[in-house]
């Protein structure tokens, strides 16, 4: 059987036995077809690959400029079906086995410095009567407490009625945690519910929620709220490509660390399970370190 008998085998056996969706067929045709290509430009074909021209292949995907899911899900693509080709006796080797694929490096996360900050908050709060003051209070609550964009939109108004110095939010699987509210996010709030009435649905004369809506769901999307970040970043002279409600997450964490905040603490507020997730923040934090080391520890050499 050829290359492309096989290929035709392996992906009927991936619409019977894994129920594939048409969508996930056609994109390991397109990986098996560009694995095939390769392979012919070295004299090679798919029943005679060696385990070099495997390893010479991972490599050239990554020197495409390919977006990193794209080159992993080609990988990934080669390797099942050649366990596939071993499983059917049609070959007695895997040429992808021992090949390493390259390290994914953790892309690190998009910033805004505290000026851009200060100026998305501002352009958001400029906006006239409600709408400014219901995108006032959002932004000032993401950047103040690190909430992410799902927690911000199910807040509930309760907590608010009494004006709270944090407020219990509930994040990823389930679990509660603190949440705290400075005086800038407690000032804007007061003032957005002075207006929140505006935004209850036609005929409702009160919702749980502390953001609601007139859409379907009753209170406002996420999606929504990207729009109108979107629009003040735009009048802040920001690029919008730049600023998204997990930016700001990002800013309320990157910031913390610069200010001098201890890393678990910065982990606590975020959520986060693994320390390892918010360490990635520390990259913006090592002059900051640097200095601390030469200047408070007890070896450091004194400045000339």
């Amino acid at each position: 059987m050829s290359g492309q008998g096989w290929i035709e085998a392996f992906l009927e056996m991936m619409a019977a036995e894994r129920v594939a969706a048409a969508n996930t067929l056609t994109a390991y045709a397109r990986d098996l077809e560009d694995v095939e290509a390769f392979l012919r430009r070295r004299g090679r074909d798919l029943t005679d690959a060696a385990r070099e021209d495997m390893e010479a292949y991972f490599q050239d995907l990554s020197g495409r400029g390919l977006a990193a899911s794209t080159a992993a899900r080609r990988r990934s693509s080669a390797r099942g079906f050649y366990r596939f080709v071993v499983g059917e006796a049609w070959r007695s080797d895997d040429p992808t086995s021992r090949v390493e694929s390259p390290r994914r490096g953790r892309p690190l996360p998009k910033i805004l410095t505290r000026d851009e900050a200060v100026r998305l908050i501002s352009a958001a709060a400029a906006r006239d009567g409600a709408v400014g003051a219901r995108l006032g209070a959002m932004v000032e609550l993401l950047y103040a407490s690190g909430l992410r964009v799902s927690e911000l939109v199910a807040l509930p108004l309760s907590p608010f009625v009494q004006d709270p110095a944090y407020v219990i939010v509930k994040g990823k699987g389930g679990k509660d945690r603190l949440a705290p509210l400075n005086e800038t996010a407690r000032i804007a709030v007061r003032a957005y519910l002075t207006f929140r009435e505006t935004f209850l649905p036609k005929g409702v004369k009160s919702s749980p929620w502390l953001f609601p809506s007139r859409g379907k769901g009753g209170r406002l999307t996420a999606r929504r709220f990207a729009q109108l970040l979107d629009e003040a970043a735009r009048a802040a002279g920001l690029d919008p490509a730049k600023v998204s409600p997990h930016v700001l997450r990002h800013a309320f964490a990157t910031h913390l660390l610069e200010g001098g905040a201890d890393l678990r603490v910065v982990q606590t507020l975020l959520g986060h399970a693994d320390i390892a997730t918010t360490q990635i923040y520390t990259h913006v934090t090592q002059d900051r370190l640097r200095e601390v080391v030469e200047t408070k520890h007890p070896l450091a050499r004194p400045k000339p």
